[in-house]
């Protein structure tokens, strides 16, 4: 029997259902280890030794993957193709060794969509656990744990109600304050601008005042509103032709593929969602195989992705509709 660990149990149950018998799949249900809440789980006189415990609500998921373990010929951590992700599998393999019953045979596999054919495919091509990815993971853990534990009481005696300072948040905050700071000291500048509503056979169109009484108009120019309405009342009782029509085709590129953050910001700007809401809804999307997975900072697109894309279109839809070649996009460092 191989045992594939996965973070979610919906995402278990998917590709549980592609690769059939033989394999067991089980969910960690994200981290399963932590550093305990107390001085000295990061030691950095002993080479940044760390003491890691296994959190309360785990034990019964713990459990089921030592079982499994047992009876199983290979492990595959096929947890989430990130950092976390791939300390979550470095944790589970740690605590099964810790309790003697690893498999003899442990690989790595990562996916970036949940469809057959892609975690068919991963599964051909196991890997080693990524030690500088785990490395990444234990150096912000500890200076998670190092920062908290410094300035956190350091601030509670100074600020009391206060909460905790973190490695984020706390520059995060500076940052917040900075801007605050250099909002409280702008000096609002009072201005005003006309715009008509114009018409020409039939289409209307809005007209900016750009001149007025010999004078070119900047944008402070009309300071106040007497000298507004009385530009509004000129253009009012004044008269306008439309000199000059001039068209041209225009082209637009399309955007790029989401990252993370731009992900965050058009579900903010377009629908309202905060950032974890985003992320929940992406989470569901991925688990269902809808979408490829949604932290990432690479705009680049799956060959195979894209060779389907192009297609589903030219099945549909004539060759207008299908470029020459397919865009590809690059991540900018």
């Amino acid at each position: 029997m191989q045992l594939v660990i996965v973070e979610s149990p919906a995402k278990a149950k998917t590709i549980e259902k592609y690769l059939g018998p033989g394999y067991k799949v089980l969910a960690s249900y994200g981290h399963i280890r932590d550093l305990p809440v107390k001085d000295g789980s990061v030691r950095p006189d002993e080479d940044f030794a760390m003491d890691w415990e296994m959190y309360g609500d785990k034990a019964s998921r713990v459990k089921a993957i030592t079982d499994a373990a047992k009876s199983a010929d290979r492990l595959i951590l096929a947890t989430d193709p990130d950092r976390e992700g791939e300390a979550i599998s470095w944790h589970v393999r740690e605590l099964l060794k810790k309790r003697k019953v690893l498999p003899k045979e442990v690989e790595r596999v990562t996916f970036n969509a949940i469809t057959k054919q892609t975690v068919t495919d991963a599964m051909k091509r196991p890997r080693e656990l990524d030690q500088d990815l785990i490395d990444a993971y234990l150096a912000r853990r500890a200076l998670d744990y190092l920062f908290g534990f410094t300035l956190s009481p350091v601030l509670w005696r100074k600020l009391p109600g206060a909460k905790s300072a973190g490695r984020v948040q706390s520059v995060a905050l500076r940052l917040i304050v900075q801007r605050e700071r250099e909002i409280e000291l702008f000096c609002a500048q009072e201005y005003w601008s006309v715009i008509a509503r114009l018409e020409q056979h039939g289409t209307e169109f809005a007209a900016r005042l750009v001149k007025f009484d010999g004078q070119k108009l900047d944008k402070l120019t009309l300071g106040d509103e007497g000298s507004a309405l009385k530009a509004k009342a000129v253009v009012e009782a004044g008269t306008f032709r439309v000199e000059e029509v001039e068209t041209k085709p225009t082209k637009r590129n399309p955007y790029p593929p989401f990252t993370t953050s731009t992900l965050q910001q058009e579900a903010a700007r377009k629908l309202g969602f905060s950032a974890s809401h985003t992320m929940r809804v992406a989470q569901s999307l991925y688990e269902a195989g809808a979408i490829t997975y949604m932290r990432t900072d690479g705009v680049q697109m799956d060959p195979s992705a894209i060779s389907a894309a192009r297609k589903a279109i030219s099945d549909r839809y004539d060759g207008h509709y299908l470029p020459e070649k397919p865009r590809h996009y690059e991540t900018k460092a």
